[in-house]
């Protein structure tokens, strides 16, 4: 194996578009999932929004091995050492078998005190409750798909990733439909039934990566590669992943409460939240995917000690999230009366709602500095200047803005937005200054010698992945 030269190395859209149809397709189930749910009640589309909030939370918790493993396959692969990449896509296996069920459990048993520290309105717990515990199911799965599918677009598969996901997603919406509504006489299982489809498709989304795993990465993995914890070879992959989780980990529990306060507000302003927190994932899928490609992109450059092409790369995409991100922002709160009304025909919801994505014109510009140049640090091996600068901002600007503006003042939906984009646009300009100043040099070329002499390592004695 050796780098990927310049000349071979994919452009950034290559990768970018079928991450970002990737995320697409996600949010669309989720918004397919919230629209069946909103046909209901307005309780059954809070009990939805409130329940996948606390998956997504402890989903963040997979980082830890996938954003980690991804980063050091890249910085390997960039570097020309197959070995040590493949060493670290099995170690990932493990990992993901007691994380993954660790996180499954403690989920299940503590639905209901997760639910009450959300403060989920009386009429939205009895839905939310047994809908949690099944998502559980799916947790434990989701964390062999998150760490799979980034060993693949770590190897530049992302197309091939993108086919599993088009494959898992669709199962799930054709699953979810029939178990959600019914068929004939068959009753339907309401939130159950996109639960109980949701496991059935992360399922066969697992066994799509093996069989990419084979045919892509003539990578078979051994039994012991699904239980046994490789602490060393984890060693590098914990580096990176773990201060990535926290800094995901603490902006999540940020969120938590700043919906927790918008639950004691009131069931008519958790679903405005709901609903226009769907309509804002659409915005930041740009800046997300752009992000994900660029870390790909810079481990490789990392690997092969092309700095000054990877300080290139951040400027370029930074110039193409900022512009998508507004435009796309923009389009939404122009179209807001007619796409909130896919979800609602409350003219109180719809006002409120769209007041919110006019802020978030404001707020996305801000967030894409976070999401793009906080994946390119990352990738250099500068991952804890991320959690240090954001988890005070998260804290005090976040959750603190949000209450006092909210709350305190009484500004509601409105001074919890702009909270939101006040601490976006800090953490933001911190990640901006950090990479145009090139702290994260130092960072990059001690990582560039670590992959180096776990290369020189490797090579005379040729070991087994």
């Amino acid at each position: 194996m050796t780098p990927v030269s310049p000349a071979r190395r994919p452009e950034l859209f290559s990768i970018t578009w079928p991450l970002f149809t990737e995320l697409l397709l996600g949010i669309c189930v989720g918004l397919a999932g919230l629209w069946l749910a909103s046909r209901a009640s307005d309780a059954a589309s809070g009990a939805f929004a409130l329940a996948n909030n606390v998956q997504t939370s402890f989903f963040l918790l997979f980082r830890i091995v996938s954003m980690g493993v991804s980063v050091v396959i890249t910085q390997s692969l960039g570097a020309g050492n197959r070995t040590a990449a493949d060493q670290a896509a099995r170690a990932a296996l493990g990992a993901s078998t007691w994380l993954g069920l660790g996180t499954a459990l403690g989920v299940a048993v503590s639905a209901g005190p997760l639910l009450h520290l959300m403060n989920a309105p009386a009429e939205v717990m009895p839905l939310a409750l047994p809908y949690l515990r099944i998502l559980a199911l799916a947790l434990a799965l989701d964390a062999f798909n998150a760490s799979m599918a980034a060993v693949m677009r770590a190897h530049l598969h992302a197309r091939d990733t993108l086919l599993n996901m088009v494959a898992m997603h669709g199962l799930h919406l054709l699953l979810c439909w029939p178990l959600m509504g019914g068929v004939g006489t068959l009753p339907g299982l309401g939130l159950l039934g996109f639960a109980v489809a949701m496991v059935a498709s992360r399922a066969f989304g697992v066994l799509f990566h093996l069989m990419l795993w084979k045919r892509r990465l003539q990578l078979v993995p051994r039994a012991s590669d699904w239980w046994q914890m490789r602490w060393r070879r984890l060693g590098p992959a914990l580096h990176i992943g773990l201060p990535g989780a926290a800094e995901n980990v603490a902006y999540r529990l940020a969120l938590m409460f700043t919906i927790a306060l918008v639950a004691r507000m009131g069931t008519q302003e958790l679903a405005t939240h709901s609903y226009t927190t769907q309509l804002m994932t659409f915005i930041l899928l740009s800046g997300l995917a752009i992000g994900f490609a660029s870390e790909i992109l810079i481990g490789h450059m990392v690997g092969a000690r092309l700095l000054h092409e990877a300080y290139r790369l951040v400027r370029r995409s930074l110039r193409w999230g900022l512009a998508v991100s507004f435009a796309l922002a923009l389009l939404a709160a122009l179209t807001a009366p007619w796409t909130l009304a896919i979800f609602t025909r409350d003219p109180q919801v719809i006002a409120t709602a769209q007041t919110l994505l006019w802020i978030t014109v404001l707020l996305e510009p801000g967030r894409t500095f976070n999401l793009i140049v906080i994946n390119a640090l990352r990738a250099t091996g500068d991952a804890r200047f991320p959690v240090l600068a954001g988890v005070l901002s998260m804290a005090v600007v976040m959750a603190g803005g949000a209450w006092l503006l909210g709350v305190h003042f009484g500004l509601g939906l409105v001074g919890v937005w702009f909270a939101y984009a006040a601490d976006e646009w800090l953490r933001g300009l911190l990640m901006a200054a950090r990479w145009y100043r090139r702290g994260w040099v130092p960072h990059a070329r001690a990582t560039h010698r670590r992959v180096a002499a776990k290369r020189r390592e490797l090579t005379p004695r040729a070991l087994p992945a």
